[in-house]
């Protein structure tokens, strides 16, 4: 724990409500003008997988502003009540991700942790550099040695917003886990039954209730089933019978449309089709905002953990109903993970435009600086893995001849 800690303090607001009704109305706006129609056919585009990392990563942000940098809690409301469900879609994607990758390009345990674990650890690394010695340098805190060596193999035992080095990095040691466990227990034959065992083995270790886990135990009780559902997703969506069976779906929608000429009944067919969907979208989205906000406060971990899946399956159904991908979301999403690692020590210990600018318009540049600190850390990341990878095939090369 740090050392001669400095009292930081949370930021007041003025005219919360209004500012928020600015926020979201430029927020808005952004968002139609960078709407596209989708290119991909596929049932889960990778396009699709960054949009929902956009939208995860800044319910995330908003929801940290909202409830713990600003003493108003209505600024940024309602956008700040889905954060579990946030972390939920980052645990599922990232499921859905390794095992799509690890059924159609299987490797050996060495060679996943050699190629997913150094992508995980790098930015995380030069993030904890950049922290701590701001801290050192600026703010005269200093931190024992131990909690160094904790946090550079990544093991956060705690999660207070406001003493710890970087709150969120909770999360880090929990997706850790998973990607140490997954290459060992990964079953190409029986990816359900992974899924399972992965479940099996996470429950378990939980109710050890090991000291060492009491502070951050209750936030992996609720999210510890999103990461097996995004392996049994991943299962799915590679399962040659789906998708010859969407294939076959496609191809006889267009066979039944070519088989008349154009005429009153096929354009009441196609208009009707297209506001069962437009009420769909809108069904689903009031479902998220309702439920989110009348069960989203459950104190009891196993209902929160539902109301949080049942929020997240929402979404997901959302994004795979509508017709349009936005851009933006795209970008946010991009840069998820290097803004995750960055945004809270940088809202809370080093604040540069609340304390200057209308909270509306410091809001709006934050996005804007955390999109570019993002692109920054992305590329400084993506240069010292290149520089480690011509090392190591440097060092490859005698022991192959």
């Amino acid at each position: 724990m740090p050392f001669g800690q400095t009292q930081f303090m949370t930021i007041s607001i003025n005219n919360p409500v209004q500012a928020t009704l600015i926020f979201d109305a430029i927020l808005l706006v952004a968002l139609l003008i960078s709407l596209r129609f989708k290119k991909s056919k596929d049932i889960f585009p990778v396009s699709q997988s960054q949009e929902l990392k956009g939208l995860a990563i800044l319910l995330i942000v908003f929801s940290h502003i909202g409830y713990f940098l600003v003493t108003d809690h209505r600024f940024l409301f309602p956008l700040t009540i889905m954060a579990g469900a946030s972390v939920d879609l980052f645990l599922f994607l990232s499921g859905m991700g390794l095992t799509a990758s690890a059924l159609k390009k299987p490797l050996s345990a060495i060679n996943f942790y050699r190629k997913n674990l150094l992508k995980l650890f790098i930015p995380f690394w030069v993030t904890l550099v950049l922290f701590l010695s701001l801290d050192f340098l600026f703010l005269k805190i200093t931190y024992s040695w131990l909690f160094i060596e904790k946090a550079f193999v990544g093991f956060f035992p705690s999660a207070d917003l406001y003493k710890d080095l970087d709150s969120p990095l909770w999360y880090f040691t929990l997706i850790l886990f998973y990607y140490l466990i997954f290459p060992l227990l990964f079953s190409k034959k029986r990816p359900w039954l992974s899924a399972i065992i992965i479940y099996a083995i996470s429950i378990l270790i939980l109710h050890q209730n090991l000291s060492l886990l009491s502070w951050v135990s209750s936030f992996y009780r609720l999210h510890v089933i999103a990461f097996p559902m995004g392996i049994l997703a991943g299962w799915l969506l590679c399962n040659p019978q789906i998708i010859n069976n969407n294939k076959c779906c496609a191809l006889l929608k267009n066979k039944i449309n070519n088989l008349a000429n154009p005429n009153i009944l096929n354009w009441i067919k196609k208009y009707l089709f297209i506001i069962f969907r437009c009420s769909l979208v809108i069904f689903l989205l009031f479902f998220i905002g309702y439920f989110a906000y009348y069960f989203g406060g459950q104190s009891d971990p196993d209902k929160a953990q539902l109301v949080s899946i049942i929020t997240m399956s929402a979404i997901i159904f959302l994004f795979l109903l509508k017709k349009t991908e936005s851009k933006l979301l795209q970008l946010f999403g991009i840069y998820s993970y290097e803004i995750y690692l960055l945004h809270w020590p940088i809202l809370y210990r080093y604040d540069f435009l609340y304390k200057y600018l209308p909270s509306w318009l410091a809001t709006v540049f934050y996005l804007i600086f955390f999109i570019a600190a993002g692109w920054l850390l992305k590329k400084t990341s993506e240069l010292i893995l290149n520089i480690i990878d011509k090392s190591t095939k440097r060092a490859d090369k005698p022991a192959s001849n």
